[in-house]
């Protein structure tokens, strides 16, 4: 490797913990989804089963393990299952694909392309958010991404030796969410391969033969779930990877049309989106001339002259995005794989602007450093009490209020502060380099864009979605019920389907059950403000008395949460 690589890669690696690591604990769990992967990895290091482990007293997972062995991996380093290190494989997977990345783009273009490419996939904001979440998809995205530059370069050797590593990842891939992991990387390379001129008949075979051989890890593991799972484990992997890509499933799943695809990597690729429209006004237009068929011949003439790396990243943003607008279930984070493809063609734009039309990235510069003090101006005027609680009006009203207080009140330590002002410091130094070379242009954009990101993550969005958390709460059951099991009860209605607490169950060391699987003579039972009179009429042969009343609206189910204690009559 180059010494002019090696600085990059260290200069990536210093940023990457400033924007990943530093703040990934800060906030609580405040949504389902976290702690719902969560708590699998805390119940594999509580019973000791790492197959296929039982959660919230009745559940199996519903992916593959291999993100939730991170987990339980890193947290057994760190001694208990915190939510720094539930977050911690995502952002370690997204350090991974961000390198790696850099290294195959800074071989096959430039290492200044290759390490302005890095650096926007860093601060786009569907990366970001992913690669400090504990989901699953980060992992997915990274193993599948690496898997095609893998794949590439066995492709480059003439598919002479084995791609190991592309094997490896694709084994994990596959036990992290499925087949997906597998097909992906296969189809854009083989596709590629072909439109290059390879053979069909032999690409079929080396193909075949790498796919089976990245089946063969995963293999073992559903074969030891299924001694323990049966026919249960069975129906849900048949309805997670067959069901789902078919629309077919028990229950409605993230069903959105093909135009929410668009619309999500649109909005994905915030900041870079307002960049883009603002270049819209720079651009000189020509006329278009000819006939349908006549623009196809040139586009399609123009695709072929590419270079091969970049046919490469156009092809895996073309097939796994049109692959992913087959299946009716559809959610941002699925198109996580094209972020890095994508940003490799933003870099070169971003290049031809800061050459060809400067004026827009200082137009892009100023916008940010707008928000940038119109973020702390807002923050002076919360902390002030300038700003009345009466401007909030609506349903959330109150949860909008309980935000501004928490800005409002809360404790501003020299982290803190450093946060706030980070992005008024960046602000500042592009102001005074805008007129500078086209790279320090370039460099001073993208160092606001990352003070913004480092501002949110250290102050702003901890400080406000800590509010939603049901960790406060947990904290005062276990104060009330101490170790012992906990019910959950919920009505079983069309409107409302029973949910598990997930939230409050990681909090509580996964020590919720539903009630009705186990039909205790008496213990506590955590029910929804609306749930307890249909458990009255449910369970007539049980005295129900009301312990605590929290006040709090669960970041799970969005219900008022009450707890009672009830014994059998």
């Amino acid at each position: 490797m180059r010494k002019q690589d090696n600085k990059y890669i260290w200069i990536l690696l210093t940023v990457c913990f400033f924007s990943l690591i530093l703040f990934l604990g800060n906030a609580l769990f405040n949504t389902k989804g976290e702690p719902r992967e969560a708590v699998v990895a805390l119940s594999m290091l509580k019973y000791g089963n790492w197959i296929l482990p039982v959660n919230n007293g009745v559940d199996i997972a519903y992916k593959p393990p291999f993100f939730h062995w991170c987990i339980a991996v890193f947290s057994l380093i760190a001694g208990h299952v915190s939510e720094f290190t539930s977050r911690l494989p995502s952002a370690v997977s997204l350090i991974a694909m961000v390198i790696v990345g850099f290294k195959f783009y800074a071989k096959r273009s430039t290492p200044r392309l290759a390490f302005l490419a890095a650096l926007v996939t860093l601060t786009s904001f569907e990366i970001h958010r992913a690669g400090t979440n504990c989901r699953v998809d980060m992992v997915l995205s990274a193993l599948i991404v690496i898997s095609l530059y893998q794949l590439y370069k066995w492709g480059e050797r003439g598919l002479r030796g084995i791609p190991f590593a592309a094997i490896l990842c694709m084994s994990c891939a596959f036990l992290t969410k499925g087949p997906v992991g597998i097909i992906l990387p296969c189809m854009v390379t083989f596709v590629f391969l072909w439109i290059r001129g390879a053979g069909f008949g032999r690409l079929l075979i080396k193909f075949a033969a790498v796919a089976a051989a990245s089946c063969i890890l995963p293999a073992c593991w559903y074969v030891a779930a299924y001694r323990q799972g049966g026919d249960t484990f069975l129906r849900l992997v048949y309805e997670e990877n067959v069901l789902r890509f078919l629309g077919k499933m028990s229950y409605s799943s993230h069903e959105e049309p093909v135009y929410y695809n668009f619309i999500t990597v649109i909005a994905g690729y915030v900041p870079y989106t307002l960049l883009v429209l603002i270049s819209l006004f720079a651009l000189k237009y020509r006329r278009i001339s000819g006939k349908p068929a006549e623009w196809w011949r040139r586009l399609c003439a123009y695709i072929k002259g590419m270079d091969d790396a970049r046919l490469f990243s156009l092809l895996s943003i073309v097939l796994i995005f049109v692959f992913y607008c087959i299946p009716k279930s559809k959610r941002s984070v699925y198109l996580l794989p094209i972020y890095p493809f994508i940003a490799y063609f933003l870099a070169e734009y971003i290049v031809y602007l800061s050459e060809r039309h400067r004026a827009v990235i200082r137009s892009f510069g100023y916008v940010l450093s707008g928000l940038a003090v119109l973020l702390v101006v807002t923050l002076v005027c919360v902390r002030m009490g300038l700003v009345p609680e009466t401007v909030f009006s609506g349903r959330h009203a109150a949860e909008n209020i309980a935000f501004m207080r928490a800005l409002a009140t809360a404790r501003l330590g020299f982290m803190q502060i450093v946060a706030i002002a980070a992005p008024l410091v960046a602000g500042l130094l592009f102001w005074y380099l805008r007129r500078k070379s086209s790279r320090t242009q370039i460099y001073a954009m993208t160092a606001l864009i990352f003070s913004i990101f480092f501002s949110l993550d250290g102050f702003y969005t901890s400080t406000v979605l800590n509010v939603k958390s049901d960790k406060p709460v947990a904290m005062r059951i276990k104060e009330i019920v101490g170790d012992r099991r906990i019910y959950i009860y919920y009505e079983r209605t069309p409107k409302h389907n029973p949910m598990r607490p997930f939230s409050i169950n990681f909090y509580l060391n996964d020590n919720v059950v539903p009630f009705e699987a186990v039909m205790p003579r008496s213990g506590y039972v955590i029910a929804g403000d609306d749930a307890i009179d249909s458990f009255r009429e449910r369970y007539p042969d049980y005295r129900v008395v009301e312990v605590a009343d929290f006040n709090h609206k669960s970041c799970d189910d969005k219900r008022m949460v009450h707890l009672y204690n009830v014994a059998r009559r």
